[in-house]
């Protein structure tokens, strides 16, 4: 079986990190932990936050940093860094934020989840002047024991709307 290969995300990768995007979420918060999204929400909130255009404009945007995943030409993962977007009280836009980082499930397990953090790390220091940061789902426990491995600490909490729905949300942060 090839070993997937790991690269900076391009402009033309756009479309299919659009469906991928909208694919993990599913597999993730949907099947995988059954959260009971209201499906137009679901629809919108799809629509609104893995569309492809809108990626297009994130993959070029140097404020921040993508990387994707890919095996057998296919992507099967990617972590994305940028500015921070979280309130908290210590938080400052000019902090980093590891926004997005997600893997299928036929490449879950496998070290990959570890390989992304410690590709965007690297970036995410030198994009801050701060601490960094991360919103988890409060029910990932095993992404939250990931970032745990790296320094990441609970400091609060939000919601996060998907549509009328408000999942539960852990701020983490590394001084």
């Amino acid at each position: 079986m090839p070993t997937p290969n790991l690269r900076m995300a391009r402009e033309g990768d756009a479309a299919a990190l659009a469906a991928l995007s909208r694919e993990l979420f599913i597999h993730t918060f949907v099947e995988d932990f059954a959260i009971p999204y209201p499906e137009s929400d679901l629809r919108t909130y799809l629509a609104n936050n893995f569309g492809e255009e809108d990626l297009r404009q994130r993959l070029v945007d140097p404020a921040q940093a993508w990387w994707v995943l890919e095996k057998e030409r296919q992507l099967v993962g990617f972590v994305n860094a940028g500015p921070n977007s979280l309130l908290h009280p210590e938080a400052k836009d000019s902090h980093a934020e590891l926004r997005r980082l997600y893997l299928a499930r036929s490449v879950q397990g496998m070290g990959f989840g570890r390989l992304l953090v410690e590709t965007a790390l690297p970036w995410m220091e030198a994009h801050t002047d701060g601490p960094l940061w991360i919103g988890v789902w409060s029910g990932n426990e095993r992404a939250q024991r990931l970032y745990a491995r790296y320094g990441f600490e609970r400091v609060g909490g939000y919601r996060y709307p998907v549509g009328s729905w408000f999942d539960e949300e852990h701020i983490l942060r590394r001084p």
